[in-house]
């Protein structure tokens, strides 16, 4: 399927639409678009969609980065708990 890109997200494998953010193939493959837990085992999403905030961590093919500022790309494994 042209202009979407396949990634794999905590073991499951999702489709975005091309140009994706990480962020936003996380609202896409668990509706609330969490990103990571805090300490206390809260869920937590992006929030400032500009990489201010730091909530939006994932691990990106075992790299830290920011979901909101992170484009995806084919074959992408992204994981939300470090």
């Amino acid at each position: 399927m042209s202009g979407h890109t396949l990634l794999n997200i905590d073991g499951h494998l999702v489709r975005v639409k091309a140009g994706s953010s990480v962020a936003a193939a996380l609202r896409v493959a668990g509706g609330m678009g969490v990103a990571r837990t805090s300490v206390s085992g809260q869920p937590r999403a992006p929030f400032c969609g500009m990489g201010v905030c730091q909530e939006c961590r994932v691990l990106v093919d075992g790299r830290r980065r920011l979901a909101c500022q992170t484009v995806c790309i084919e074959g992408m494994r992204v994981e939300t708990t470090e």
